[in-house]
């Protein structure tokens, strides 16, 4: 069995002001996409989370998932489908029953059963099932299977796993959207992802017994553990971090008898903007650009020997303009003026950890800050999240204020 594992699509995103659908960057990639699946032929595509980059997707990024899943469905190429923590499993599911007659299953909400969906598929070697694990977290597995012990991830996904009426001699496939580490230890990371680090940790032997693990939150593509336990990585650069991974694309996977061997390729998909980051002095700078006349780019310039002046900002984004490409970021890290960065359009002061989780709060609950009582919950969330003494444990009372306010804000989306 042939199928293509991709995930962390991120529809809606933008960066630096900038709309990857409104630009044409998402709308190309899943062209581009529909015409690798043409190509492939695949048995089914697995979409391991993050499929839009706010839980209230705006109308246009709903309409291109329409599209794209529309276009595989009229190919006879199954989709299998989970949620991730970007999405709200609740809005994703709607009409799941209807969409699966049409060859898309989507993951169902943990609170409304403990059994996860799962779909079986059949080649010549027999039946594969496949298993749609949406996005989860401790308090919610123990509210699901009724049990307050599960404390952590790593326990609480055991626990939830061994639930399942799975039949480990046959041939399984997990779809997940977590982070999987290999006994403790993450990939560097960073821009887009710097919250997921430390946060959630689950290690890949607690997927032992499946041939191969479809994995989603992380925006790199490499595998943990074991070369079948895999991240696809997200399908653009979603962050100038990201321009130093390696390159992007969908994972072709071939599935043989049990037992065998799994295969794996990533099959580049080539974007429709590409990210750069340069940097260096002024006069480097300057005479790269100068040399080079690449175009329809979206650039990142560091300086490292001057400040950014309104002349040297001129310059560059009237080259870059003239290009069709856009200058994103404009900054300086020269030591005499370390405090001094600029983004294109003019620089803004850092804020702290305690404003962007308002600010992500409020992006998330469509324009809705935070209240107080909120701004408190979200506090000791952020106070667990830094603990540095492991053996620090919450009150009980702090938890059960914590565990409330996770599951409110699941019924809230």
């Amino acid at each position: 069995m042939r199928f293509l594992h991709l995930a962390d699509l991120h529809l809606g995103k933008s960066i630096h002001g900038v709309s990857l659908l409104e630009n044409g960057d998402q709308p190309c990639w899943v062209d581009r996409f529909l015409d690798l699946a043409a190509e492939v032929k695949p048995d089914a595509v697995l979409i391991a989370g993050d499929v839009y980059d706010r839980s209230a997707p705006s109308g246009d990024a709903v309409q291109l998932l329409s599209r794209m899943l529309t276009a595989l469905a009229e190919r006879k190429i199954p989709v299998l489908l989970v949620a991730g923590n970007h999405d709200s499993a609740q809005r994703l599911s709607f009409l799941g029953p209807i969409l699966a007659r049409g060859g898309v299953h989507i993951s169902r909400p943990l609170y409304e059963s403990a059994e996860l969906r799962h779909v079986t598929l059949e080649d010549a070697h027999g039946p594969v099932t496949f298993w749609l694990l949406p996005y989860v977290f401790p308090a919610l597995i123990a509210q699901s299977l009724g049990d307050e012990s599960l404390r952590d991830n790593d326990t609480a996904l055991r626990a939830l796993l061994a639930r399942q009426p799975i039949d480990y001699t046959q041939r399984n496939v997990l779809i997940a959207h977590q982070n999987v580490t290999a006994g403790g230890a993450e990939a560097p990371r960073g821009g887009s992802e710097t919250m997921v680090g430390g946060v959630g940790q689950v290690d890949y032997t607690v997927f032992d017994g499946f041939d191969y693990v479809a994995l989603g939150h992380i925006h790199g593509a490499y595998a943990v553990g074991r070369d079948t336990v895999r991240y696809a990585g997200s399908p653009l650069c979603y962050h100038f971090d990201e321009t130093r991974q390696r390159a992007k694309g969908p994972v072709l996977v071939e599935l043989g008898a049990k037992g065998e061997p799994v295969r794996t390729e990533t099959r580049l998909i080539p974007p429709l903007h590409p990210m750069r980051e340069l940097r260096g002095s002024y006069a480097e700078l300057r005479d790269e650009m100068l040399a080079d006349p690449r175009r329809g780019e979206y650039l990142r310039l560091v300086l490292t020997d001057c400040r950014v002046t309104p002349e040297i900002a001129a310059f560059f984004r009237d080259l870059t303009e003239s290009r069709e490409s856009i200058l994103m970021e404009l900054c300086s890290d020269y030591a005499a003026f370390a405090g001094e960065s600029a983004g294109a359009g003019g620089g803004a002061p850092e804020k702290g950890l305690a404003e962007l989780f308002g600010d992500f709060y409020t992006e998330r609950s469509g324009g809705i800050p935070p209240t107080d009582r909120d701004r408190e919950l979200l506090a000791f969330a952020q106070r667990q999240t830094l603990q540095a003494d492991a053996r620090s444990a919450p009150t009980e009372k702090e938890t059960e204020a914590l565990l409330d306010y996770l599951l409110r804000q699941e019924g809230r989306r």
